[in-house]
Formats: structure tokens, C-alpha cells, sequence
């Protein structure tokens, strides 16, 4: 149990639960009865805690009397006290913030003489051939181990800055391992520590004069502790950071030892072990809306399906969803990430860094084919989504990109350094802002120079939100699957493609990018991989859903749904800092019309004519941008928004219209929804409510003339006038 997201705003940083376990089958916890549970079954005592952290001490080979009691800060608890009215107490203190609140009634009922946690300074000591713990007493000027006020764990409010003061040199420091170094074997048994604790222990003076004579040093501080705190019915214990996975199972162990030596259960929370292939961890925390899943990496297509469909079905049984239904019953994705990430058992073997043209062919590939980007992704893209194409923003992006292809190496070169690729690629995969980590294509993991957790050899593809279905997740896995070893075989070596505005103009509709689409399983096919375009027409379906049809004098009207980009504002102020809208009032639909005659019939929305691009010799697609709502932040708030939408077949020959149908945004009665639909059915019977197979122009008429846009020839903008 540890510390997850913080976002600006929030108080405190939300949870976040891991499930760590080895990938050789070795138990981590023997004992489940040890595990403390969520529903607390008890109070535990402060002598419990203390008996505890002295347990730990002895199986480490550390004398116990390092284990120092930590108060909450009287001085702050007595100042607030004075403060508060004379006729309040302590216990009801009316104060209006609640976190406030609680805390100094917690702290007053516990006793301000009443240590809130038990803390054990530990930190691994490395010599010559000798690799044990140490500790140190912590002094400071109060003569008492005083927490930083707070309501976090004790782990997280250890009173650092007032210990000591140590210079520069003699600062200890947790270094991370560099996931390229040989790694040591982890222990066999978690009961059995990896190396052999020297008896007596460092603080021993017969052992600190044997350590003398052998000349090695154990001088120093540490800056690390174990807490054990009594909290919320529980018996919590923080485990610090540590260099190497093999040192954080010795200090698990002894945990566990310590605990089932009292007979008590513990919350193991605090950091997690360092990152090593050997370990694998399942996250679950919340991020806004959704709960976000990251699971282990899975070596083979089979573990892959069995990670995704168990995870499906857990979520289903502890009743989570990956859709949700929005006010007007439109059906979308739960609006977070399904993100799939590339790499090897090891940061060494990642293929990104052996072959550097792979990710090349997987770049110009994508910028090839835009459905990679629009087909799989949520409802917000554009240049300021949370994965933008490199192509969306800057103009001279595919200038340096193709400056940048020409350094790859190619693929017959021996031996390739593995910071190339990320010295090639870093300043170009970004987003407009410059964050490495809000891309398409993310590599922010894959040889970072900012430390050893982004040398990690990973590649994240990000334009995936999380579909309904574990099938449908299989699918984009398999696809991605079938990309690396198509490129890994034959690289790519088509040039980039300059889009323009047409890639927000024909890519923003459905036709569009089915048929783009189409062409990636063709080469895919033509390279060994075939696949049945049916396996992603639930994708097509679930991303561009049919508003309604109609048909009138052998004409066939189809409306679906397509893409809009939503731009961001410009900052404005709001309580606690400054914020920056997004215009979700637009909206985008595609217009099918079948059997018609060239010249003769026309489309017509609200009156004018729709852009046709013909795709067969009787059918023909345009596209319809307009305003659905009023917002009160938005890119033109002057302009009116532009419904309901009265889409009709207008005969050029009779002047007449044959015929049409309205779509609403919103109920066409004014019911005005204040819940979301509670299932499926309901949801589909609001959008069934607004399309209506009615609604034209009667008499002759003639429209005004159609009006070309240059930046967008396939769309018709109702905003424009």
C-alpha cells in the first residue's frame, strides 16, 4: 500500500495498492494470516508496534536499542490548540477543513506523550567482502523524534532536515541500480537472508575493532528507516527505499519473521522494491474518472490473452466497467488508456536498442497511416491530447524527423550503442510542450538520460483508450505484435507523408480511415500476417456509431458519428491557480448517401450542401462540423450552436427535396437528463430518442450554391457563414 498520484488541488495523494510477487514461483510471504486486512479486526497497541520494530532490529543483527519512538510535533498541536474558541475542545474542534479536523482530534485522543510510530534507522552497508545492515540513533535538538505534521504515513513524515547536519561528502545515498549491470541471484528463501550478517553487528566494539584491523570503515549516518505505526485499526509498517530487490526481500523477511513472532498481522506499506526483471508487480491506483491497471509484462501470446482476460473479468466481478454511457446515452470507453508497452525480459535485449530502425519503421509507419491514430483512440485527440501525433502541431516536425531517419543506423550494423536511439528520437517524439511522456509513440522508458528508471528499454504506444471487451484488446495487442515482426524482418522505407489539414479533414471520418485501415492489413498480409478486417470492425462500430438511416425515392441516407479534435483555451484563473478549458462543443458527423445520381442529387444540412467525395460510382461521403452546445469556455463563445440537424436529399431536377431526417444532441422533448443511463438498454433508447426519420424543406426551392472550403474540401462547417 503506497503513495500514488498527486495532483495540484489535492490535499493529500491518492493510493495505490501493488501486488509484487517473483517470477520464479518463490514465495515473498509465507503466511496469509500475517497479512493485515482491509476491514480492521482490531486496535493494535503501541507496545505491539514497539516489539515489532524491535523484532526487525534482531533480525537484522542491529541492536535494539535503535528503535526510537516518534511523537507528533507538540509545539504545532499546542499552538493550534491556543487558537481554537474557548468553548471547543480538542476532540470537536469545529474547525471547517475536515482533514484538520480529524487530525487534531487523533492526535489529541492518542496523547500528546504517546509516540504515533516506532521508527528503526536501517540502511544496507556495503565493504570489501562484508554486506550488512546499520543503524545509527537519531538525535535531534527537541531530544525527541518529532514527525512532520501531516496526515500521511510516519514513513513519509520523518523528521530529516532536523538530524545532523551532514556535508555533501558524507551524505548517504540510496543509488539506483543501472538496470544494464549483472544482476545478483535473489535469495532462494525469503527466511534466509542473500548474504551471511556478520554476528554482533557494526555497533558491536569487539566487531567494530575486528572491522579496524581488517581495515574496513562503517562510519557513517543513515537516512532510512523502517516505521511501524499503529493507524486506522492496522499495524502498519513502511519499508524504506532500497538499492537492490535482493535487499528489500531481506527486510520483507524480517518483517514477516518479526510478525509472526507477535502472532499479529501487518499493512505492509511504503516504497516498492527497485525495478528488477526477476520481480513482477501488479498497480492499481485512481486516476480522475477511471482506476488505472498496470500489469506485468507477459513473455509469451498466450500469457498475454491470460493477463487480459483475467483482468476483464475481475474487473467485471468487482463490478468495474471498461465503457460508460454518457448523459445523452452515447456509448464510449471509460476515457482511460489501454497502453501497450514494448520491451524484453531485460533492458539489454529490448529490441528498440538492438535494432534502432525498428523503431524508425514504426514511426513513418504511423505517420502513414493516421487510422493507427484515430481508429483505437478516445474521444479526445488533437495536438494537445494525452498522445498527439508528431504530425498535428509543429510544421517542420517531419522536416527534422526525416533528418533524424537519415542517422539510424541500418540494420546490418553490428554492434549499435543503446543510447543512439534515444539521442535520435528523444526531442522529436514530444508533444507540443515538449513532454517526452504525452506522445504517441512514448520513450520516455526506453534509454532516458535522467536516470537508471527510464534506461528500461520500454517503447509505450499511448493512441489506445481501454475498449469494452478483452477481445477487442487482444486484437490492438495482436496487431502491434504483428507490426514489430513485420518491420523486424523488412524495415520499412516509405517517405513521410505531408498531410496538412487533410489529416483533420478525411481522417476525422469514418470512410476515411476504414479505408486507410484496410490498407495496413494489406501489407500486413503481404508480409505473412493475415487478418480479417471483421476482427476490427467492432472497433469501427464501437468508435463511429450509426445515428440513423433513411431511405426516399431509392436514395439511401446514412448518418454516423465522427471525430472532432478539441482545442484547448487559453489559461484563465479559477480558485487555486490557473486552468485551461477544453471545447468539447463541437462535434463532427459523416453523411453515407447511397444510390444517388451524380449532378442530380445533392445533400443537404440545415439548408446547405454537404461536400460529397465519391466512393463508388452511386455513392458518395462528406462530413458535417458543427457547434452542439453552448459552452461557456469555447473557441468562437459568439456563434450559436448549429441544431438539431435537418439533413435531407434535395433533386436538382425537381427542386424539391425527397425527402430527410433530424438529429438532436439533446432530447427533442427538453427532457433534460441530471443521471446517467444505468445500463445499456437505457442508454440506447436516448439515443434512439434523438434521430428522427422525418424533416425537409417543403416546396420548390433551390439552395444556396455550395461554397468550397480549400482547408477542408470534405467538410462542411455550419459555423461558417
Amino acid at each position: 500500500y503506497g503513495q500514488g498520484k498527486w495532483y495540484p488541488g489535492e490535499s493529500l495523494p491518492r493510493w495505490a495498492f501493488s501486488l509484487i510477487w517473483r517470477g520464479d514461483g518463490l514465495p515473498l510471504w509465507h503466511d496469509a494470516n500475517r497479512i493485515a486486512r482491509e476491514t480492521a479486526d482490531g486496535e493494535p497497541t503501541n507496545e505491539t508496534a514497539a516489539a515489532l520494530a524491535q523484532g526487525i532490529a534482531q533480525r537484522l543483527n542491529l541492536d535494539p536499542s535503535f528503535v526510537a519512538p516518534a511523537y507528533e510535533d507538540v509545539r504545532t498541536l499546542v499552538l493550534k490548540e491556543a487558537e481554537l474558541p474557548e468553548n471547543v475542545t480538542t476532540l470537536d474542534s469545529k474547525l471547517d477543513d475536515p482533514e484538520e479536523r480529524a487530525r487534531l482530534a487523533r492526535s489529541f485522543k492518542r496523547g500528546l506523550n504517546t509516540p504515533a510510530a516506532y521508527v528503526l534507522p536501517v540502511q544496507r552497508w556495503n565493504a570489501v567482502d562484508v554486506r550488512r545492515w546499520r543503524s545509527e540513533r537519531w538525535t535531534t535538538r527537541a531530544g525527541q523524534v518529532h514527525l512532520v505534521p501531516g496526515d500521511s504515513p510516519a514513513g513519509l513524515r520523518l523528521p530529516l532536515a532536523s538530524l545532523p547536519y551532514l556535508d555533501e561528502g558524507n551524505r548517504p545515498v540510496i543509488a539506483p541500480r543501472d538496470p544494464f549491470a549483472a544482476l545478483e541471484p535473489l535469495p532462494d528463501d525469503p527466511y534466509a537472508p542473500a548474504q551471511q550478517f556478520i554476528s554482533g553487528g557494526a555497533h558491536d566494539p569487539r566487531q567494530r575493532q575486528a572491522f579496524v584491523e581488517q581495515g574496513i570503515a562503517i562510519d557513517g549516518s543513515v537516512r532510512t528507516a523502517i516505521s511501524v505505526e499503529p493507524r486506522d485499526g492496522r499495524l502498519c509498517v513502511f519499508m524504506p527505499p532500497t538499492e537492490t530487490a535482493g535487499d528489500y526481500l531481506e527486510l520483507l523477511s524480517a518483517v514477516e519473521q518479526s510478525a509472526a513472532g507477535l502472532a499479529t498481522p501487518v499493512h505492509v506499506e511504503g516504497y516498492l522494491p527497485p525495478f528488477d526483471p526477476r520481480i513482477n508487480v501488479i498497480k492499481v491506483t485512481p486516476d480522475p474518472g477511471v482506476i488505472e491497471v498496470n500489469v506485468h509484462p507477459a513473455t509469451s501470446w498466450r500469457e498475454a490473452v491470460a493477463i487480459t482476460t483475467t483482468l476483464y473479468d475481475e474487473a467485471r466481478q468487482a463490478r468495474l466497467a471498461t465503457e460508460k454511457f454518457q448523459l445523452d446515452g452515447k456509448h464510449t470507453g471509460t476515457g482511460g488508456g489501454n497502453h501497450i508497452v514494448l520491451g524484453a525480459a531485460t533492458p539489454a535485449d529490448s529490441p528498440f536498442l538492438r535494432r534502432p530502425d525498428l523503431l524508425r519503421s514504426v514511426v513513418a509507419f504511423w505517420q502513414n497511416h493516421p487510422s493507427l491514430s484515430y481508429l483505437f483512440s478516445g474521444l479526445f485527440i488533437g495536438p494537445t491530447s494525452q498522445a498527439p501525433r508528431i504530425d498535428e502541431a509543429r510544421l517542420d516536425s517531419l522536416y527534422e524527423l526525416e533528418l533524424a531517419f537519415a542517422e539510424v543506423p541500418p540494420r546490418s550494423t553490428a554492434r549499435v550503442s543503446p543510447w543512439l536511439v534515444d539521442r535520435i528520437f528523444r526531442n522529436l517524439l514530444i508533444d507540443v510542450t515538449g513532454s517526452t511522456h504525452r506522445t504517441e509513440i512514448c520513450i520516455d522508458k526506453l534509454y532516458s538520460p535522467d536516470g537508471p528508471t527510464g534506461r528500461l528499454g520500454l517503447v509505450e504506444f499511448r493512441s489506445f483508450e481501454m475498449p469494452p471487451h478483452a477481445e477487442m484488446s487482444l486484437a490492438q495487442q495482436l496487431l502491434i505484435r504483428a507490426l514489430v515482426a513485420r518491420f523486424w524482418d523488412e524495415p520499412y522505407s516509405n517517405g513521410l507523408v505531408r498531410w496538412g489539414t487533410a489529416l483533420h479533414d478525411r481522417f476525422m471520418l469514418p470512410h476515411f480511415v476504414w479505408s486507410d485501415f484496410l490498407d495496413v492489413l494489406r501489407d500486413l498480409g503481404a508480409h505473412g500476417f493475415a487478418f480479417d478486417p471483421a476482427w476490427f470492425r467492432p472497433h469501427w462500430e464501437f468508435r463511429f456509431p450509426l445515428y440513423g438511416a433513411v431511405q426516399y425515392g431509392g436514395v439511401k441516407l446514412e448518418l454516423r458519428g465522427a471525430l472532432e479534435p478539441w482545442n484547448v483555451m487559453g489559461e484563465e484563473g479559477a480558485p487555486g491557480g490557473t486552468v485551461r478549458y477544453v471545447d468539447g462543443s463541437l462535434e463532427r458527423l459523416e453523411v453515407t448517401v447511397s444510390g444517388l445520381t451524380a449532378g442530380r442529387h445533392h445533400v443537404l444540412v440545415n439548408g446547405r450542401r454537404v461536400p460529397l467525395t465519391a466512393t463508388s460510382i452511386d455513392a458518395a461521403v462528406g462530413g458535417v462540423r458543427y457547434r452542439a452546445w453552448r459552452a461557456p469556455h469555447a473557441l468562437h463563445p459568439t456563434i450559436a450552436p448549429n441544431v438539431p440537424l435537418v439533413c435531407e436529399i434535395w433533386d436538382e431536377v425537381l427542386s424539391r427535396s425527397l425527402g430527410g431526417c433530424t438529429y438532436h444532441v439533446a432530447h427533442p422533448g427538453g427532457r433534460n437528463y441530471t443521471t446517467f443511463p444505468v445500463n445499456a438498454y437505457e442508454a440506447e433508447g436516448r439515443r434512439l430518442a434523438r434521430f428522427e426519420p422525418f424533416g425537409f424543406t417543403a416546396g420548390v426551392f433551390v439552395p444556396p450554391p455550395a461554397a468550397p472550403n480549400p482547408d477542408f474540401p470534405h467538410t462542411l462547417d455550419l459555423r461558417r457563414r
